[in-house]
């Protein structure tokens, strides 16, 4: 019963996994490129073979020999040779295992048991938390959600990647693109002008949106992502905090069956038109689109949201339309520190789940009139800091200059104002209202 109770006070760790994985790195230098793959610095228990881990990766990452000599004379450096045992503790590590062939297996058994130190502390963690009635409850929830996808996600977790190991990844990338002859590298919007520019939407990049009301933010947002989710096969979150998921199917539907959302609307519709519908129904009953359409998202509620998503159906791409009408969870600052605490928050989502990240704005009163600027971005200058890109959707308010009459169609800009790893620009597509759907422009139309 106590030896039983002693075990469970002593966190998961095996020391002979640990003295196998650093004797085998001590046998076959060439076999670091197997572990890192699996193991940091941290993932060990025990003091001494966290520091000569990190005392073999310092070498490596110097590209110098590792071998007793070298990384006996690297921890008398750092005056930590005697805290990892001495020399004698070194030298007895590469006699505890005969081959590094199996350092693979030694590595997966040190990783899984730092992996159970982890949930052990973050259980924890949320026990405490639990008991301290001050803290928010969904506060909790979002940090043990957070704390999880890490471990799930990653399963590796390191202050820091050198470039020899992102190097390999890099270059099967450009191969993968060079043998695929695939156009862009991130995902396409569906309008080839704009990813021209763009070369599609990249992971971890957070995207701004913005235009003035009934310019067609929502509506250019959900073609972007019908063309993610219904062509391309992608799995696409989208977050509507203005508008229900009903009457965002709806707006879908009138887009993709062509019809009049009217029509739709009201009901007058002709037995033709059901085929049309169904049709159109049928491609979104197929598309892996997600709807969440709480009103009043809290950001926290957002996040962990979306990580459920990533976790459950690996969506590629998020949408939210649209971002200033997300509640931060400190209500009590000012307007525009909580709009920069959202969008930090937002660029740190895109990073932390390695998905673009878009996200719909207004912009200025000030713009009526006139073609939007970065500094036209509503509530806070930190959106404009921390997107990647900003699109602004503009269109001239004269219809004699930039409206087909007779067919409804709206000419309009699309401004790339800002893409901090491609060129800015100006493209023209074709908003057509009854349909709510933006179509690509033909040259003919644009050089007219």
């Amino acid at each position: 019963m106590a030896e039983s109770s002693l075990k469970d006070k002593i966190p998961p760790h095996n020391d002979e996994a640990e003295i196998a994985t650093l004797g085998a790195l001590l046998l076959d230098p060439e076999s670091i490129a197997v572990v890192l793959r699996y193991l940091r610095a941290d993932d060990f228990y025990k003091s001494g073979h966290k520091k000569i881990y990190q005392a073999i990766l310092d070498l490596f990452s110097r590209g110098e020999a590792i071998d007793l000599i070298t990384l006996t004379e690297e921890l008398k450096t750092k005056e930590q040779l005697g805290s990892c045992g001495g020399a004698a503790y070194i030298s007895q590590l590469t006699s505890e295992v005969p081959t590094s062939a199996n350092v693979e297996y030694y590595a997966k058994i040190v990783q899984n048991l730092s992996i159970r130190r982890k949930m052990a502390r973050i259980a924890s963690t949320i026990i405490a938390s639990s008991f301290e009635e001050s803290i928010d409850t969904r506060l909790i929830i979002e940090e043990a959600e957070r704390e999880i996808f890490k471990i799930t996600e990653k399963q590796v977790s390191g202050s820091y990647y050198m470039a020899k190991e992102i190097i390999p990844k890099t270059i099967e990338a450009i191969e993968r693109g060079y043998h695929t002859k695939e156009s862009y590298t991130g995902i396409p919007s569906g309008f080839e002008e704009l990813d021209e520019y763009t070369s599609g939407f990249q992971n971890s990049e957070f995207i701004v949106i913005g235009a003035r009301p009934s310019v067609g933010k929502t509506a250019f947002a959900l073609g972007l992502a019908a063309n993610m989710s219904m062509r391309q096969g992608r799995a696409v979150g989208f977050f509507t905090l203005e508008m229900s998921g009903m009457a965002l199917i709806q707006r879908l539907l009138s887009s993709e069956a062509r019809l009049s959302s009217s029509k739709l609307r009201s009901g007058l519709l002709r037995p033709a038109d059901f085929h049309s519908i169904t049709e159109a129904a049928g491609r979104i009953y197929e598309a892996q689109l997600f709807i969440e359409d709480s009103p009043n998202l809290k950001l926290l509620d957002l996040r962990a949201l979306a990580r459920r998503m990533k976790f459950q159906h690996n969506i590629e791409i998020i949408f939210i339309d649209y971002l200033t009408l997300l509640s931060a969870e400190n209500m009590e600052l000012a307007r525009h520190e909580q709009i920069a605490e959202i969008s930090r928050s937002l660029k740190a989502l895109a990073r932390e789940l390695d998905i673009p990240v878009v996200a719909l704005s207004q912009v200025k009163r000030e713009t009526e009139g006139k073609k939007p600027t970065l500094a036209d971005l509503r509530e806070s200058g930190s959106i404009e800091q921390d997107a990647d890109v900003v699109l602004f959707l503009h269109r001239e308010r004269q219809l004699d200059k930039n409206t087909n009459e007779s067919s409804n169609e709206y000419v309009t800009d699309v401004i790339i104002a800002k893409q901090r790893n491609g060129p800015i620009g100006m493209l023209k597509l074709v908003f057509i209202p009854n349909y709510t759907r933006f179509e690509s422009l033909s040259k003919e139309v644009i050089n007219a």
